[in-house]
């Protein structure tokens, strides 16, 4: 309503304007030459509107021509895209199918259409990897490391082909360009510490796992391998304690620490080391370490005496004071001692062998001797076998801990297994018991 007002008052101010200049008269005096015209005020005025109307349309249709090859491109861009994309819905849902051959007749189309961008790329190498054609799909992984937007996605697929074919140090490479691409991208991390696990760099896999992802005695594990790799030694002794601090069970890693307590002057703190770790989990090669510089048998009994103070009704700790005290010659405390661990039920093999040494030394070579020796090793057949460092991903034993198992290529799954039950004092009574 408000425009056709205003229209309305237009019309009429055009309309006024028209009569008055008639009204006023005059004419307008052209002369060029001899030549002369002479017109109207209101014509000539009439003639100036109708020129520049007729100018405007003749620029208004020239400005039109020169754009017309541009509409024309414009619009068949459109279609392009249009078909493309559906072209690439249609490959999407034949990958989804499983039907890689008609996803790359789609994507060949997709192309055609789109040009090479970054998901027509991507989904060229994802067909030909599914129909079983890893050349042409890192090929178009490369081309779209060529391209700065699509650079980590071609890093992510020939890195994932380099591990497929365990090629390590390319898989490592590219796993460091895909870092650079892209910084803080969890699965960078998470697939660079899956490499250093691979290739036994354990100083990265350490470096490269959050101290919540890898706890207790798998990060244990990590920590001395890493130690082991270590040439520094402040670093090395640094990455030793961490390992025991995150599993004060872990016996490889106490003696590491003790070790390296002896060799820098601090033997007294190397036996507390020891003394600590046998309360926490008792370990024959933790009562090997402490012994060890004892000559003296009735000396190493003391030492057996101190080291198994805290944790003396465990089966390590009478099977140690047994052993010690019958070395010394101290039958008696040692039959008191593998006669306890015996009767607890908590023996194992060891303890068996043992009594066997033992009444070999107090009856010798006699009739009730050899009775005994026979018994004793009956017992022995039908014992526990002894504890031993087990990798618990294939069962294969080993003779001392290792960061890996080269059995099944495992890291971190080396454990100390077996032997007879641990009765819990605290639960003694319910009847309660835990693995020792």
């Amino acid at each position: 309503m408000l425009r056709a007002i205003w229209l309305l008052i237009l019309l009429a101010l055009g309309v006024w304007a028209a009569l008055f200049l008639r009204q006023m008269g005059g004419n307008v005096e052209i002369s060029v030459g001899q030549t002369f015209i002479g017109i109207p005020v209101w014509l000539g005025l009439l003639a100036l509107v109708v020129g520049f109307v007729v100018l405007h349309g003749i620029l208004s249709a020239w400005k039109s021509l020169r754009g017309w090859p541009a509409r024309m491109r414009a619009r068949r861009a459109e279609r392009h895209r249009r078909d493309g994309d559906a072209a690439v819905t249609r490959a999407l849902v034949a990958l989804a199918a499983g039907t890689p051959d008609q996803a790359r007749t789609e994507i060949r189309r997709a192309r055609s259409l789109l040009g090479d961008t970054p998901h027509t790329l991507l989904l060229t190498a994802e067909a030909e990897r599914m129909a079983g054609r890893n050349d042409a799909a890192n090929e178009a992984f490369r081309a779209l490391v060529a391209r700065e937007d699509g650079k980590f996605l071609g890093l992510r697929g020939l890195l994932r082909d380099a591990m497929q074919r365990e090629d390590w140090p390319t898989a490592q490479r590219l796993a460091r360009e895909a870092e650079a691409a892209q910084p803080g991208a969890e699965w960078v991390k998470t697939e660079r510490a899956a490499l250093a696990l691979r290739t036994r760099d354990w100083r990265e896999a350490l470096a490269l796992s959050p101290p919540g992802q890898l706890t207790g005695h798998r990060r244990a594990a990590l920590a001395l391998a890493a130690a082991m790799q270590e040439p520094d030694a402040t670093k090395a002794a640094t990455l030793e304690k961490e390992a025991l601090s995150a599993d004060p069970r872990f016996a490889p890693a106490a003696l590491a620490v003790a070790r390296r307590q002896a060799a820098e002057g601090s033997p007294r703190r190397a036996k507390t080391t020891l003394q600590t770790a046998w309360t926490a989990a008792p370990h024959p090669d933790l009562a090997t370490a402490y012994l060890g510089e004892e000559v003296d048998a009735l000396a190493r009994v003391k030492s057996a005496e101190a080291l198994t103070h805290d944790n003396r009704g465990h089966p390590e700790s009478r099977l140690v004071l047994g052993r010690t005290a019958l070395a010394a010659g101290l039958t008696g405390r040692a039959r008191a001692e593998l006669e306890g661990l015996v009767s607890s039920g908590q023996a194992d093999r060891r303890a068996y062998l043992a009594m066997v040494d033992m009444d070999a030394v107090e009856l010798g070579d006699s009739a009730a001797g050899r009775a005994a020796e026979a018994k004793w090793l009956r017992l022995a057949a039908a014992a526990p076998p002894e504890p031993r460092w087990q990798c618990l991903s294939c069962g294969t034993a080993h003779k001392a801990w290792e960061p890996l198992c080269e059995s099944c290529g495992t890291p971190g799954r080396i454990e100390w297994t077996g032997g007879a039950p641990v009765v819990d004092p605290g639960a003694a009574k319910g009847g309660a018991v835990a693995t020792a």
